[in-house]
């Protein structure tokens, strides 16, 4: 499904004639301006599974982060728009195929950290609760409690709970199942299987970190899917091999100048595993 068809950013004339009907001269940074256009990037069209690859200082981010606010995408966690963001933004041009859905959304890395440290967080709540449970349970038990009004019922109660069950079926009753602390791996997945639903369209930025390869794998099949059965649109940033090959995606590779559209078996990155597994496949043998 293709919602967003393409995006059109500012060229180097077009950002200098901004700066030269304006006034403002206190700011440090006129960030995104002279990011995308120091690479010549002007352009985008997508398909239904995009992908931005390149380095640290390509754009790739800023990109995703420039289509997410010219399409009214949600987003989570907080980023640093700058003061002159939404004037950039005014000067993109947007072309949709389909109307963009309301379940669409941007999922950065932030994101992700902050539901890890969420669930952490819900844990060491409850892991404290349960060791004063424990302490409750003997006290309860073995205390030589007499009821002498109304007052005393609920200790009562906790009393006779505390002789009749043993110390675990104890603490089960009172307090809520533990929820499961994942591994940061696990936690990850997980936030992008809840986040992205049906009919949508979804700027991921990253998504390989704390995934490890095989969870990688599991993600790519599950965005695949989403894309084919689902209703999903995908413009993705990455330097995952793994979701580099995701099938029918556009590659546009943010290290040429002017970007380019090539394959996944052409990329940088991608070469520089190909070449160090081909070195070493002797040692994958029986």
């Amino acid at each position: 499904m293709v919602y967003l068809k393409s995006i059109t950013f500012p060229n180097a004339d077009t950002e200098y004639d901004f700066f030269m009907s304006i006034q403002r001269t206190c700011y440090d940074s006129y960030y995104p301006f002279k990011i995308l256009s120091k690479n010549d990037l002007y352009r985008l069209d997508f398909e239904a599974v995009t992908i931005l690859y390149g380095g640290n200082g390509s754009g790739k981010s800023t990109a995703l982060n420039v289509i997410a606010e010219k399409a009214g995408i949600s987003r989570d966690a907080i980023y640093n728009k700058s003061n002159f963001f939404p004037d950039y933004v005014k000067l993109c041009e947007m072309n949709v195929e389909e109307d963009i859905p309301d379940s669409s959304r941007i999922i950065t890395s932030d994101d992700v950290f902050d539901y890890m440290l969420n669930i952490r967080n819900l844990n060491d709540g409850i892991d404290l609760r349960r060791e004063a449970l424990f302490d409750e349970y003997l006290d309860a038990k073995y205390s030589k409690f007499q009821m002498k009004s109304m007052a005393d019922y609920d200790q009562l109660k906790k009393v006779n709970n505390s002789r009749r069950k043993t110390q675990s079926r104890f603490v089960r009753g009172e307090l809520m199942d533990n929820v499961r602390e994942y591994s940061n791996g696990e936690s990850a997945f997980i936030y992008f299987t809840e986040k992205i639903g049906e009919n949508g369209l979804y700027l991921l930025d990253e998504p390989e970190n704390s995934l490890s390869p095989k969870r990688q794998m599991e993600l790519m099949s599950f965005l695949e899917e989403s894309a084919r059965f689902f209703g999903c649109q995908f413009i993705i940033s990455t330097h995952s091999p793994f979701l580099l090959a995701m099938r029918g995606a556009r590659i546009y590779n943010l290290d040429k100048n002017p970007d380019e559209i090539e394959r996944w078996t052409e990329l940088e990155n991608v070469r520089a595993y190909y070449d160090f597994f081909k070195k070493h496949e002797r040692e994958f043998l029986p």
